[in-house]
């Protein structure tokens, strides 16, 4: 099978048959007449037949000419949308993420705001997930929590998350604030859905036994049931990075102090290996706010 012809005389045929003149067509194409003419001539032997019928001051097409114009016109044309198309992309400043509700309403929001106040000129797209994340390469970002013997090897933690228990600060068991360990099995208990291993390890740490965590309050949002908590309605064992967010806003308060390794992280996964400039900015961004979560 034949190679194709030279996209320039492809050009060259294509000015030419618009203009019907060698020299017009080198005018527009910044070449010399004979160049144009000598394109011409190449294509024409590539294919095996002529292509103008060259008169003493002009040219006209041949019926073959007539024929393969066209089909020459609209693959030029589609070569120059594609390529502006990919230049346009490489100019394109916006970034889309994708993150677990969690994040996108407590975390999210300052890292967006303290990103937009350096870089001002990019749009960003934040769509917030439950469960499961939105559809595959809508996002330049995505952001998922995983079990950490589930995770791919082209993910990276943000941080090492730590499960700790909260409560609000004014939440009382018995008449009495909460001050030991020993007063949890008559407190009530706020589940996570789909996350029995927050309350698990938590009761292990605290030596509470299987039967003393009942469940009063249950949901499948870690956020919902960070919201139950601060109004008073019980005890909740989740991860650390969003429950400090409700300690800075005077919501939640961890009545006790343990180091606790959480299973569930929070992996970022980047859709491209080269990334547009701007989303690169933001991967960077993100990282390097990451590093500075406090737990």
């Amino acid at each position: 099978m034949k190679t194709l012809p030279h996209l320039t005389f492809l050009r060259s045929f294509e000015a030419a048959a618009r203009h019907l003149s060698f020299t017009s067509a080198a005018d527009e194409l910044n070449y010399t007449q004979s160049a144009v003419s000598s394109h011409v001539r190449s294509l024409e032997e590539f294919i095996g037949r002529p292509l103008f019928i060259r008169h003493p001051r002009s040219l006209s097409l041949t019926d073959v000419g007539e024929a393969y114009l066209p089909s020459v016109r609209h693959a030029l044309q589609e070569i120059n949308t594609a390529t502006r198309s990919i230049i346009s992309m490489q100019h394109r400043k916006e970034v889309a993420i994708s993150c677990p509700i969690s994040l996108a309403e407590n975390w999210f929001p300052s890292i967006i705001k303290d990103f937009n106040l350096q870089h001002p000129n990019i749009s960003v797209t934040l769509h917030s997930t439950v469960w499961s994340d939105v559809e595959e390469n809508a996002s330049d970002i995505s952001i998922t929590i995983d079990h950490e013997d589930d995770a791919d090897p082209d993910q990276i933690e943000l941080w090492d998350e730590k499960l700790t228990l909260a409560c609000a600060p004014d939440y009382l068991v018995d008449g009495k604030p909460l001050t030991n360990p020993a007063q949890i099995p008559q407190a009530n208990f706020i589940h996570i859905l789909g996350r029995p291993a927050y309350w698990e390890r938590v009761g292990q740490v605290l030596n509470l036994n299987a039967p003393d965590i009942t469940t009063n309050f249950q949901t499948n949002s870690t956020n919902a049931a960070l919201g139950l908590a601060a109004n008073g309605l019980g005890c909740v064992a989740a991860p650390k990075s969003l429950v400090r967010l409700f300690v800075a806003r005077g919501l939640l308060c961890e009545p006790f102090d343990f180091d606790l390794h959480c299973p569930w992280r929070y992996y970022a996964k980047f859709k491209d290996d080269r990334p547009l400039p701007s989303v690169k900015l933001f991967q960077t961004w993100l990282l390097e706010a990451a590093q500075k979560v406090q737990l």
